[in-house]
Order: C-alpha cells, then structure tokens, then sequence
C-alpha cells in the first residue's frame, strides 16, 4: 500500500491521525471493482449501464432511481437485450423490509387471437412469432419505469434519464462482444429493415468503434421531458404504429394507451433459514425456484459438494419435474386462475421428488406435470442494486430472443420485442427456448406471456442477504437457482458463485446441458452410465448479483458477458 505522506517526519500521534483521515478517505472514494463497498452497489450488463446507476447513487439517489437510470442506459449500450420497446419485471425490497414486485411484461395487442401463427392446416408458421411485425407485444419496459420511479423515487425524473441521452448523442466504445453481436446480425439486419441503417456500418465494427443512436437519443429525450407519454403517445406512438402497418403488424394506439403495469404481492418461502422473495406469475420463475429449492432441502448438498454427481442428479431430476409442472400450470393469472398453494405445498414437492431412482435417470417421458386433488427468453438482462440506506432492486428486462425481432422503429431507433413468442403457439409444439405450453399460455388479447425471468432477493435473519438475476431464456430459472445453491450450501463468495460453471435440464427435450468442463470426467461417466445425456453448451445466462456480508457489498458480475460491477 502506498500512502501519500513522508512517514519518517511525523510523530506517532501524528501518524495516528494520518493513518485515520487515509481511511476515511479511502472509504470515502470510488473502490476498485473487486470490493467490498458499503455505500452502494450496481451490478448489471455494461460499463456505461453500471457507472450510469453509481452516479445517481453517489448523488443522493436510491436503488429505485439508480434502475431507472441503469435501465435506459442499457437501451443504449445494451442493444442485444436492454430496451424501451420490451419488458420486464422488478422486486423491490426496502432498507425496512417491505417488499413489491413490478410487472411490466408486455402484453399480447388487441387484434391477438389464440391461432394467429397457425396455418390453414393447424401447423406453426415458422418464424412468424420470431421476425415479423406480428411477434412483438405492447411494450412494457417505459411504463414500468414511471411507475417504480412514481412509487419510490426521489431524484429528478430528467436527471435519471440524461445519462442514456448523453450516452445515444455521443456516443460509446463498443466492446469487442459487442461488435461480434453486431457483424452476427448484420444480414438480418438488413433483410428485416430495409430502407434503415441503425446498428449498420459500411464496414464490419469491431472493438473501440463508436456507437452513436441520435434516433433513439431523440426518444428518449421525449421521454426525458414527457415521461409515459413520451413513449404511449405523441411522436413516438405515430411512429410505432406506422412501423406495425407498413409490416403487417397488429399493435394500435389503443394498446399504447391502455397498457400499464400492475403491483404485484411477492411470492415468498424458504430455504434453510434463508426468506427468499421473488417474481409471482406472469414470471413462472418465483414458484420454480421456490420449487427447486424445496424439492433439495433436506439433502445433504453441502457434503456431497459443488457439481459431484449425487447433486448434480438430484438438482437435474428436480428441475425435470419443476419444468414439467411450468407447462401446464403457470401463466398469466389475469386471465388464469395459477394454483401457486398447491404447487407450493410441501406435501406436493415431497410426491413429485418420490419416484426418482439413485440407480437410473428418470425419463422425461416418464414425468407428467403433477395433479392436484379437486383441480380441474435468449436474450434478456439482469440488473441488481443496492443502494448506501439498504433498498434494493432486482430488475430483469427482455426483448425476447438476441435484439428482440431484429425489426427497428423507423424514426425512433428502438428494437421491438418478439415476445408473443413465449405464448404457446399450439399445445405442446416448444417455442424458440424449448419450452412448451397449453391453455394457461394459449394467446388472449391483453394477455401477458409466461416468463422465466426470476429477480430474487433473499433475507437472513431479517436482514437482506442477496440480490439475484440473470437473463438466459429458459436457463434463467436454473441460473439463478444454482447461483444461490453456491452461496447458501457451497460457501461461495459472490462473484464465485457467479463464475462457477453451471448446467440445465428443463423436461423437454430429455438432455442435460453442461458448460465446457463443468463436471470432471469421473463425474460425467457416473452420470452417463445412468442414463444421462450431456449435452456440451446451452447453458445461457449472465448472473448480476450482490451478496451483503458483514455490512459490505459484495458484487459478482458475469464474466460471460461485458457485465461490470461498481460500489462505493
């Protein structure tokens, strides 16, 4: 350590006093990324998306106003999944406890009905719920914004969104992810938006390049100075509407207008002591996670150790089930009655883990979604925040599948979703992440789609303890899952926990998917010999989370994306 001061000329005292104001100092002033902080924390996709958080924090801002600002800094610098024209979720936690979940998930457009992607012979047109105009919900991430900064800001709305403006006018550094994103897409790009050059050069991009959006800068500084209406009405609805006539698309005015997010109670339960509180339905990822955690409780995971095969197959055979019951039980409970008792119930949980087998993998084909007596997205991004009084928010926003539906608003420079891709198209036909669905996920005009975005935040001992999240499509629930599993039962510091390789088995189709060089190979024979197909990559997600240790913040940012953490 070096100190900023000759020693050899100051006395003991005076050294004392020296010693004292350079700690205070130190404490005071921007720490380095690997920690600890005790004034506050963003962990989220980007550089600029993170420090555009720390900057209202450091100016007397609190979590909710920090996400605001980190979520229109990723429509920025994030164009992959960060977004105004998608959607998402929020759990919210108080530095007193008290605890609201935000859904701001889009919703299916007036003129939706249930067959809209079938063909006149009852088969899914391909692709049409991916890259059409048709494909995109109303969107949700603006409204949902508004309504968390109406709720618990504190700071000026326009001081919140200036950030993304100043980053769209002039511009950021790309990374050199980033870049590969870019040059990917390009041809879709061009084939889907002719006539547009956003996030087109003549050139391929490559790291370091400077990308300015002054489109969407013009949006967002409508938003800046109208708030909802900025984006629901006036310029920007003209706009988005024309784009959906002049593609054959199905969003109005009328939807613009009508739509808003809902405050939702969270979903809470337990696990070992820990109070986990996260996403109700639309999100299926809440009651799944609470399933998964439950369905391990009383193994003994922590002895058997990270990734050996006992818990690797009895993490594998309780997501096979969990993933099952998602098909059938879980979707918009505005238009779907969610037993979410029941398929909490212990007693359930208990039954549905009782026919699995130490010797053999049980079948996919062998596992239904469970019964009751007397009942009849890869591309999203995470962000979580804490802030210096201990408010924190666990965000995950979305536009589907990477850069929404690759379809751009003319004159406005956003993306739009696909997010009417995560309904079921047809009973038991799987959407672009595998998953499949029925009645509960069928289409309905107004009707939020089934999500498996989880932002979870957890207590112990009544104090808050993690904030959690990741993107990842149907991985995200299985993500963040393990993630916790890491801290609570593998000693794991934060970012460990994060880095650590993971895996993922969602029912369908019946195969493990693994990150390369997740399991020894010892561990991969055991787990083939009974039965178990592994499955090299697949395994999404970029976990952004924070650990509360000791009065500290602790932070571990995804280093499978560009994601970054900073605190203070």
């Amino acid at each position: 350590m070096t100190f900023p001061y000759n020693l050899k000329k100051v006395t003991l005292l005076a050294l004392n006093t020296v010693l004292l104001q350079y700690a205070f100092a130190q404490e005071q002033s921007p720490k380095k990324a690997d920690g600890p902080y005790r004034n506050g924390m963003v962990v989220c996709a980007t550089p600029e998306g993170s420090k555009a958080g720390l900057d209202i924090l450091k100016k007397g801002g609190n979590a909710v106003d920090a996400a605001v600002a980190v979520q229109f800094a990723l429509a920025v610098t994030h164009p992959e999944a960060g977004n105004i024209g998608g959607g998402g979720f929020m759990v919210y936690r108080s530095s007193k406890g008290k605890t609201k979940t935000l859904d701001f998930r889009e919703k299916a457009p007036n003129a939706a009905s249930e067959n809209m992607y079938l063909d006149s012979a009852g088969n899914v047109i391909p692709d049409m719920s991916l890259y059409t105009h048709q494909a995109s919900g109303v969107p949700g991430s603006v409204d949902g914004m508004v309504s968390a900064y109406k709720k618990y800001g504190t700071l000026k709305w326009e001081d919140l969104v200036q950030p993304a403006i100043d980053l769209a006018h002039n511009g950021f550094k790309i990374t050199a992810r980033l870049a590969r994103s870019l040059n990917r897409e390009a041809t879709q790009f061009k084939k889907l938006n002719p006539g547009k050059t956003y996030l087109l050069k003549d050139s391929e991009w490559k790291e370091g390049d400077v990308l300015v959006q002054e489109d969407l800068a013009k949006t967002l500084e409508l938003i800046r100075d109208k708030g909802r209406k900025g984006f629901y009405d006036g310029k920007v609805a003209d706009e988005l509407v024309k784009e959906m006539n002049n593609g054959k698309g199905i969003i109005s005015k009328a939807d613009l207008k009508k739509y808003h997010s809902v405050w939702r109670k969270a979903i809470t339960g337990s696990y070992k002591g820990y109070k986990i509180i996260t996403m109700p339905p639309p999100s299926s990822g809440g009651i799944a996670l609470l399933q998964l955690l439950h369905a391990v409780e009383n193994y003994p995971l922590h002895r058997w150790g990270y990734n050996r095969d006992s818990t690797v197959q009895l993490i594998v055979e309780a997501e096979r089930r969990v993933y099952a019951d998602r098909s059938k039980y879980l979707g918009d409970p505005d238009f779907y009655k969610v037993p979410v008792d029941s398929l909490l119930k212990p007693a359930y949980i208990k039954l549905r883990m009782s026919n699995f087998s130490w010797d053999a993998a049980t079948p996919s084909s062998a596992i239904q979604p469970g019964s009751f007596v007397g009942y009849e997205s890869d591309q999203t991004t995470h962000f979580s925040i804490v802030d210096r009084e201990g408010n924190s928010v666990a965000i995950t926003t979305t536009l589907n599948d990477s850069f929404g539906s690759k379809i751009f608003v003319a004159g406005a420079g956003f993306l739009l979703n696909n997010e009417m891709d995560d309904f079921s198209s047809k009973p038991g036909v799987p959407n672009m992440f595998g998953l499949v669905g029925g009645k509960a996920n069928s289409i309905q005009p107004g009707k939020r789609m089934l999500s498996s975005m989880t932002p979870t935040i957890i207590e112990k001992n009544g104090k808050l303890f993690m904030v959690v999240g990741t993107p990842g499509g149907s991985t995200i629930i299985t993500s963040v899952f393990q993630t916790i599993l890491n801290v609570i039962e593998f000693d794991q510091d934060m970012q460990t926990a994060v880095t650590s390789k993971r895996f993922h088995h969602q029912w369908l189709p019946d195969q493990m998917n693994i990150e390369r060089n997740a399991f020894d190979a010892a561990t991969v024979e055991k787990l083939q010999k009974k039965g178990y197909k592994i499955i090299n990559g697949g395994v999404g997600g970029r976990v952004d989370a924070i650990l509360i240790k000791d009065g500290y913040y602790e932070g571990g940012a995804d280093p499978r994306g560009d994601d970054a953490k900073l605190g203070w």
